[in-house]
């Protein structure tokens, strides 16, 4: 089996904590350059697309259960906006916490209030797709990129985008009075549209599966022909439930998330995880046998990792701090 990880935020996510199973696997790797890129740009060039972006919308709905068909779909995700003297900042929902039956109630008045011309499809209470009927000229940073940054700074670009922040507006004033947020400590005072797009034709990859948190990518898989799995407790669990052979793609964004929200106990919560459930248990399986190859992939540093158990008689090769691989 060839298991390949993609962990954005790896090198800056990790660098105040020592990770000795990860430090010895990249240490003895195989390592290749590649061009430097965002997470959504590399998954993009892996699976074939020709766009430098993804549509996060029209995948989440696919994702979702609905027909995406040649629609043009926005992800519209529910957010808090912490509003100052000057500015509005942004929280994401990975900054709170939102369940189900909270996101389908304030999903289901905003429904009724425009009278049955915005229709979300819910994938997680955070992730939340909307088909835009008139299609949607619109580019916009996703809300982890904008936690804790000026709003009016960042607000989508685009043909469209003056009739969709109109839209957001009236958004944000019916939410602003929703039963929901009266009883939250961090009310959900608005939606954020980004990841326009139309579904591909077609996507391709080398994998026979994906584990992913976000439910675009369970939408990507779909779309390659692929098995989608949540992302479990940690690589035991994954391992008890895979087959033997093949290749398969794990995407591991907690420290990404972590470090867009500047919550430094969160990080190193998130770097103590990543090392506990993920390495570890992953150099175990390479060194039984169990697993053939690892690949680590850190997007944004332009590198991947290759590692087979041979490679760890690579004695020489000393472990170092992660922080050490950025120059």
């Amino acid at each position: 089996m060839h298991l390949e990880l993609v962990v954005p935020a790896l090198f800056a996510g990790a660098s105040e904590a020592r990770l000795p199973a990860a430090e010895l696997l990249l240490a003895r790797a195989r390592r290749t350059r590649t061009e430097p890129a965002t997470l959504e740009r590399w998954l993009a060039r892996a699976f074939g697309l020709a766009e430098e972006s993804l549509p996060w919308g029209a995948l989440t709905a696919l994702a979702a259960g609905a027909e995406p068909g040649a629609h043009v779909w926005l992800r519209a995700d529910p957010v808090h906006l912490r509003v100052g003297l000057d500015s509005a900042t942004l929280v994401p929902s990975a900054g709170f916490s939102l369940d189900a039956q909270e996101a389908r109630a304030l999903a289901d008045a905003l429904e009724r209030h425009f009278a049955g011309a915005l229709e979300f499809v819910l994938a997680g209470p955070g992730q939340w797709a909307l088909r835009a009927p008139e299609g949607a000229a619109l580019r916009a940073r996703s809300p982890l990129e904008l936690a804790g940054c000026d709003v009016q700074a960042n607000l989508p670009a685009g043909a469209d985008a003056a009739r969709w922040i109109a839209l957001l507006n009236e958004v944000q004033m019916l939410l602003h009075e929703h039963p929901v947020n009266a009883a939250r400590e961090l009310p959900v005072n608005s939606l954020w549209f980004w990841g326009a797009g139309r579904l591909p034709r077609e996507a391709r990859g080398p994998w026979e599966s994906v584990t992913a948190a976000d439910p675009a990518l369970a939408g990507l898989a779909r779309l390659a022909g692929m098995r989608h799995r949540a992302v479990p407790e940690g690589a035991r669990e994954w391992l008890a439930h895979a087959p033997a052979s093949g290749r398969h793609l794990l995407v591991l964004d907690a420290l990404s998330a972590a470090q867009a929200l500047g919550d430094a106990q969160r990080l190193a919560a998130a770097a103590e995880a990543l090392e506990r459930d993920w390495f570890a248990p992953l150099l175990a399986a390479l060194r039984a046998e169990r697993v053939g190859m690892v690949t680590v992939h850190v997007p944004e540093a332009g590198c991947a990792f290759e590692t087979v158990r041979g490679d760890l008689r690579r004695f020489w090769r000393r472990p170092r701090p992660l922080a050490t691989y950025e120059t």
